[in-house]
């Protein structure tokens, strides 16, 4: 820790986070800059620069984490055993003390260090092309699906825009306690509220955070709403998507819709599934031509 300077992280430090996210080519979303500010009312978020590498430091009653790997330079044993020693000083138990969201290329270099890593997740990565177009019949139910929405609704699809926040966050709290009646398991429930403060934090910077946005108005009300940023030159990640699930078609065709509008993208990453069935079980239905794992990478029994 000596000598080592953290840092609240703040918005104006997204040009100095996006220097070094853009040093390398990432597949996961973690590494695109809002994903990691959108956590600030969750977590207190620190970072500083370690041996010439950004280091992102995660904090909350329950501990502190590594949110990202060291970014900019190669993991050294200096660097790493550094990054440990400021996580060992707030975690009471050292087993909480670890690296989030390593991706396939990290691996080597934290084996190399008698590191050991194990699956967390992967996020679901997507041809932009077929997912705009929908052809073919694997496509077929997602083709009826936003046939019918357009077909049985008068509706305006448009940017979405900064005057939107409030009923874009009315329309997530009442999704939101349909699902938590649906699933009423306090993890899931605890998960959903976590996304609203998440949601709120992008809202409010929006313009800064460089995201877009596309909301459905169907009536007088939005019922669907979706906000995305890019990850890198040819990826663009859906962030947040909430539809009105009492009408048909919707979350269908606004996902369409968002990757239609979005053309110099090849790719769409939309996260991972956080663990859910049935959310897996929705993304797998989109054929996505790539999964990408994330890691967790900590220490070995005795280090």
């Amino acid at each position: 820790m000596k000598g080592v300077e953290l840092k609240q992280l703040a918005l104006e430090d997204k040009a100095v986070f996006d220097g070094y996210l853009r040093e390398r080519r990432h597949e996961l979303a973690q590494y695109a800059f809002p994903n990691i500010y959108c956590w600030k009312k969750l977590f207190a978020i620190q970072w500083g620069v370690i041996e010439g590498a950004l280091c992102v430091f995660f904090r909350d009653p329950t501990g502190c984490f590594l949110y990202l790997p060291p970014l900019g330079a190669p993991p050294s044993a200096a660097m790493i055993w550094e990054c440990f020693a400021i996580m060992d000083a707030v975690n009471k138990n050292r087993r909480i003390s670890r690296i989030e969201n390593a991706e396939e290329p990290d691996l080597a270099g934290f084996l190399a260090l008698g590191l050991r890593h194990a699956p967390k997740s992967h996020d679901y990565i997507y041809s932009r092309a077929a997912l705009s177009a929908l052809r073919g019949d694997l496509f077929k139910p997602k083709r009826a699906a936003v046939n019918r929405f357009i077909r049985e609704n008068r509706f305006v699809c448009r940017p979405y825009q900064p005057a939107d926040k409030e009923q874009c966050l009315s329309l997530y709290k009442a999704w939101m306690r349909g699902r938590g009646e649906t699933i009423p398991d306090p993890v899931y429930r605890g998960m959903l509220a976590d996304s609203l403060t998440s949601l709120e934090v992008i809202l409010d910077d929006f313009a800064a955070l460089e995201t877009a946005g596309l909301v459905v108005r169907v009536g007088s009300a939005i019922r669907a709403f979706t906000l995305g940023c890019a990850l890198n030159d040819d990826t663009f990640c859906v962030v947040f998507e909430t539809a009105d699930l009492a009408v048909k078609g919707l979350s269908q065709f606004i996902f369409r819709e968002f990757c239609a509008r979005h053309e110099g993208f090849r790719s769409v990453n939309a996260m991972d599934d956080s663990g859910l069935e049935n959310l897996k079980k929705v993304k797998m239905s989109y054929r996505p031509r790539l999964l990408a794992p994330a890691y967790i990478i900590d220490r070995a029994d005795g280090q």
